[in-house]
């Protein structure tokens, strides 16, 4: 009997030992983020120039919006995969009501969409990060003239590798170029994706650059610090929001977690001959930024970011000068921004602190979900 007992002490220290080593590895690893400092200024905007949109009972993932070739806006949105969403995935605002694209049938065919984009050539497209690159990772469009899919790619094991989270994207002006900020938040291996529409070719481009990782900082809104498992793990997030300038000179692009906002020419980027070295060195910051998700360019060189911190919209101008935009209550995550031909922009709102690693009843309890509008500074239409 004694022996026994020696036997099972012997396990139950044992286990508790691995445990413990598995608690210090996840916050070596994920956790042990700081704060960051407040940026923030007097909002340039009062909240009369926010508009409200639609409320929804799931949380919101990103938005798209265009004008169609009628003059018509229409805007898309997808429900937030981190919210574990049942049925509809991908939803038009029609009437001020939500209903799915292109249709309910098709919602079976999603897996885990997130980022969406309108481009100049009246697609919308539409990225599935694969539950983290487990299963295939798509980009798909669709032609918003007869709202069918006119292009469908899958990512090569290579670019898209497991534990690779591709999220916000952006299209190209010309209609080119896809460009993918690759989170990566548990591979740990952040990167820009390039797909080249023309060759059919991808590549993963600034992979675990210092542009593209995070700093260190934990997000913290009015609901919460965004740490989980009792300090264990830490939302410490590499590059989130991307753009293409609107000549399309550039790609902006910017780490959750970091104080700056870089750029990189277009030209250097989508050269997959250049060598790690080469676009490395072609890499511009350009201003300090708050911790941010997405972002989106105007027609002027503003660049539009999403502050997480502080309920609103940041702007840096194109001679480096920051400012608040917007700062209301009202939003509690300013997640994914899309802009118009006609300069009016949309933010969703996906209130991260409420549906991350929350139950369905701790979600349904937050509902609805918002989406808001506002008028950008000006552009040459």
């Amino acid at each position: 009997m004694k022996r026994g007992k020696k036997i099972i002490i012997s396990v139950i220290l044992t286990v508790i030992g691995l445990i413990l080593l598995l608690v210090l590895f996840f916050r070596l690893r994920y956790g042990q983020g700081e704060e960051y400092q407040n940026i923030s200024t007097q909002a340039h905007y009062d909240s009369s120039q926010l508009e409200h949109v639609i409320a929804f009972e799931e949380p919101i993932g990103n938005v798209a919006a265009t004008k169609d070739t009628t003059q018509v806006t229409r805007v898309f949105f997808t429900i937030h995969p981190e919210s574990r969403p049942e049925t509809n995935k991908l939803m038009e605002i029609i009437e001020g009501k939500a209903v799915p694209y292109p249709n309910a049938g098709f919602q079976e065919k999603f897996n885990t969409i997130l980022g969406v984009f309108t481009d100049q050539q009246h697609r919308l497209w539409v990225i599935d990060h694969g539950n983290h690159g487990f299963d295939p990772v798509k980009v798909v469009a669709f032609d918003l003239a007869t709202n069918t899919i006119v292009h469908d790619y899958t990512f090569p094991n290579d670019v898209a590798k497991k534990l690779s989270f591709f999220n916000d994207l952006s299209v190209s002006s010309d209609g080119k170029y896809i460009a993918v900020a690759n989170v990566s938040f548990f591979g740990k291996k952040p990167s820009i994706a390039i797909y080249n529409l023309e060759t059919g070719e991808s590549k993963n481009q600034l992979e675990n650059h210092p542009s593209v990782q995070h700093e260190g900082y934990v997000p913290v809104t009015p609901a919460k610090k965004m740490r989980f498992f009792g300090g264990v793990i830490d939302l410490l997030t590499g590059i989130d929001g991307i753009d293409f300038s609107r000549d399309g000179k550039y790609i902006y692009y910017a780490p959750m977690g970091h104080s700056g906002l870089f750029r990189i020419p277009t030209e250097i980027i989508t050269d997959f001959t250049k060598t790690e070295e080469e676009i490395a060195a072609a890499v511009e910051r350009i201003a300090n930024k708050p911790l941010s998700d997405g972002i989106r360019t105007d027609f002027t060189g503003n660049v539009y970011i999403t502050d997480i911190e502080h309920q609103g919209v940041y702007v840096v101008t194109p001679e480096g000068k920051g400012f608040t935009l917007i700062k209301d209550q009202r939003i509690r995550w300013a997640d994914g921004l899309s802009m118009t031909n006609g300069g009016t922009f949309y933010l969703a709102d996906s209130d991260i602190p409420n549906q991350m690693l929350q139950s369905k009843k701790h979600i349904a309890k937050h509902a609805p979900y918002h989406i808001y509008k506002f008028e950008g500074l000006g552009y040459d239409d």
